[in-house]
């Protein structure tokens, strides 16, 4: 029998419900290989206050999993934490624990890494200009370009265009960022998803795709000849479509992912599918991320009210790829 895959799982914000459910995860996904990279105390403590009963095991690489208890690889908080209350001096304890989950992804300790939600205010408020897990994540890898996409509810959505406020999203849509997003989205579908040929539903930027140039150009001066250049190598594409419409079962049903072009076009309608149980997938990576689809939920830390279901989907598909890849 081939051993497990051993996943790294961040515990995000300590303020937040990442600790909170972290703990879940013997419980909830006991056949899976999960390593807590936290503060030990902090998990000791959480625990003790939700009166959830779970061992606690130093992790050692190498070593096979002690039975039903919780592998920590331990990073030391800067003070400690009270539930629901941040503190910028805990800032670089959040990156700490990203930065061992990446070193042991790239070295092939872990075979992937889950990422609890982290708030990315406290981090600034700690003198590390931070704009989120992805960002991050790419620049610590090297890598140039990575496209954010959520699966949940039967959809994935990958998006074209992030945090970005929404007077700025117009410009950003060009054809070389519509080509590099395209490219990897096809190529993460094919090889980390193992779908032979992916179909991917393209969103317009505007009302009704432009209405003929009606309602803005950019469909038909930017959107269209990219794809049109795109379907030119191989990659099957439909659209632009109006985004009011696309997300209806006939056409979802033609498509193994939409593209939407900002992050409030598609994920408001992929969470009203899902919340609660997505999970959020960073592509173009050359480690493999999952993460929760939620916030830190400040005022649920501590209280034994989270929800874990979003970050047990995200171990599962993290397992899945991880299998995946080893197969390859």
């Amino acid at each position: 029998m081939a051993s497990r895959p051993v996943l790294a799982v961040t515990a995000g914000e300590p303020a937040g419900i990442g600790p909170d459910l972290v703990l879940r995860l013997p419980e909830l996904a006991p056949d899976t290989r999960c390593v807590a990279i936290a503060d030990r105390g902090l998990l000791a403590g959480r625990a003790a206050a939700l009166g959830l009963d779970v061992k606690l095991a130093d992790y050692r690489p190498g070593q096979p999993a002690p039975a039903g208890a919780l592998e920590v690889l331990h990073v030391p908080l800067a003070e400690p934490v009270e539930a629901g209350r941040l503190n910028p001096a805990n800032g670089r304890y959040v990156l700490a624990t990203l930065d061992a989950a990446i070193d042991g992804c790239v070295s092939g300790e872990f075979a992937a890494m889950v990422t609890a939600p982290v708030h990315k205010g406290v981090i600034n408020d700690a003198g590390v200009p931070f704009t989120g897990h992805t960002e991050y994540l790419a620049e610590r890898t090297g890598t140039k370009k990575v496209v954010m996409m959520l699966a949940g509810g039967g959809m994935r959505v990958a998006l074209a265009t992030t945090h970005l406020p929404l007077r700025d999203v117009a410009d950003a849509i060009t054809a070389p960022l519509l080509f590099e997003v395209i490219r990897i989205l096809h190529a993460d579908l094919a090889g980390k998803f193992g779908i032979a040929a992916p179909r991917i539903l393209v969103a317009g930027l505007n009302p009704h795709a432009g209405e003929s140039g009606h309602m803005g150009r950019e469909e038909i001066d930017v959107i269209e000849p990219a794809l049109d250049a795109l379907r030119a190598e191989g990659i099957n594409l439909i659209g632009p479509l109006p985004a009011d419409t696309l997300f209806n079962p006939d056409k979802l049903a033609q498509a193994d992912a939409v593209l939407a072009m900002y992050h409030d076009q598609g994920l408001p309608v992929l969470k009203h599918a899902s919340f609660g149980a997505g999970v959020n997938i960073t592509l173009g990576l050359p480690i493999i991320r999952t993460s929760v689809d939620h916030g830190t939920a400040l005022d649920l830390a501590g209280s034994g009210r989270a929800d874990p279901g979003s970050l047990v989907e995200a171990v599962r598909l993290a397992e899945q790829l991880a299998q995946r890849s080893s197969r390859r």
